[in-house]
């Protein structure tokens, strides 16, 4: 078989159907955050404003942050030295370990390299070690969590999308005596929308099942003091298990769990995604610790977060740019075609110096591909009347359809 004329015939086909990723080159200016600097293959560099950044509140460049990170490597060095088990375990991962707990009121918290593995490995860890447990995944739970669940080879049930009624039909048609554990998010990354956790505590709790919420874009942004969208509901104690970032919203790396101390201690002795893999170095633990203790402290940036996104949408009605409606931080402009959502996010980054990413199959479904901007604190009005400003030329020039107000 001619390996390389095979992947090359399967990338032509993404080129083709307007789904292939091109990765932009950016250099993001310390202190200056959302702007950074791009490198273009001729060489030459110019200057672009990020709006699709998973640092939701800039807090990767916080001087709190970056300094207790410097201190750490100071102290420590680069790396973590070995596994969790094996010389790994750092003073700066338990301080990590008991601020993230805290923060969502548990017993215990493990952390993991990213969010992606901690769904994957504590997913499927729960799934598979508890005998006979099913798993009921909401249809739209993210890919580190599809992953999990397939990789414990456990009974799943899907349900509808944020629907308890649905979700309560299906555990009523299992053994009432088989573990059960419902898995799903508090806010979906590409829709924005927020799940009705009460409610699916209610339908859990009625079927004597476990509960597992990914916090991952809610945490830092929601809540008195960033526990995310439970601790704003006041349901973090109804909740077996939070799963987190510290990627996001913290803005370090890194992912988590929250729990008894007995469910993160079992996690902890069986989940192969944990076991064999090198502890996060102590600065990424240092930095995301100084990032939660500051965002339990201080409610400015999630104020002037969500200061931002209001004026956003707002623009966005004004000029009659599609975008879906939401309760959330995430502005999903509604393009519809993957083609000319390339085209768009190409002419915003070469013509207007801005960054947002296509979204397209199969991230989102065909048809509602999407560029996805997440406003920041720190960007301007200056900013947003530019963003705002480019997008109603070349919705134009796109001869896009508009919103009817």
């Amino acid at each position: 078989m001619d390996f390389d004329s095979f992947f090359k015939q399967a990338l032509d086909g993404l080129r083709e159907a307007g789904n292939y990723r091109v990765f932009a080159d950016l250099e993001r200016q310390s202190g200056a955050f959302p702007r950074a600097t791009r490198y273009r293959d001729d060489g030459s560099t110019h200057e672009v404003t990020v709006w699709c950044s998973n640092d939701y509140l800039g807090m990767g460049q916080n001087e709190t942050v970056t300094a207790a990170m410097k201190e750490a490597i100071d102290r420590c060095g680069a790396g973590a030295g070995g596994t969790r088990n094996i010389s790994g375990t750092n003073h700066y991962h338990v301080e990590l370990e008991r601020e993230l707990a805290d923060l969502h009121g548990k017993d215990a918290a493990l952390i993991f390299t990213s969010g992606y593995v901690s769904n994957w490995a504590a997913l499927g860890t729960l799934a598979s070690k508890i005998p006979g447990c099913i798993v009921y995944s909401d249809a739209l739970n993210h890919a580190s969590m599809i992953e999990g669940i397939r990789h414990s080879r456990a009974d799943k049930r899907v349900w509808k999308h944020n629907s308890p009624e649905d979700l309560d039909r299906l555990l009523s048609a299992d053994d009432p005596s088989r573990p059960k554990l419902v898995a799903f998010e508090s806010v979906y990354s590409m829709d924005g929308d927020i799940a009705p956790i009460r409610e699916i505590c209610d339908v859990a709790e009625r079927h004597g099942a476990m509960t597992y919420l990914d916090e991952v874009h809610a945490v830092g942004l929601y809540g008195p003091r960033g526990g995310g969208i439970a601790e704003r509901e006041g349901l973090m104690d109804r909740l077996t298990v939070i799963e987190g970032t510290l990627g996001k919203a913290f803005g370090v790396m890194g992912g988590y769990i929250t729990g008894s101390r007995e469910l993160c201690d079992f996690v902890r002795s069986f989940a192969s995604g944990f076991i064999f893999t090198t502890a996060l170095p102590p600065a990424l633990a240092a930095g995301a610790t100084a990032s939660i203790r500051h965002l339990k402290q201080s409610q400015d940036e999630r104020r002037l977060h969500q200061d931002r996104v209001r004026r956003l949408r707002a623009l966005l009605d004004r000029r009659g740019i599609p975008h879906m409606d939401n309760p959330s931080h995430i502005v999903p402009v509604m393009v519809g075609n993957a083609t000319k959502c390339k085209w768009l996010s190409d002419l915003l980054l070469d013509n207007y110096g801005i960054y947002v990413q296509p979204i397209n199959y199969p991230t989102v479904p065909k048809g509602t591909e999407r560029l996805r901007i997440t406003p920041s604190p720190l960007h301007t009005d200056a900013d947003i009347d530019h963003l705002v400003g480019a997008l109603n030329d070349l919705w134009s020039q796109c001869a896009l359809s508009r919103a009817v107000a």
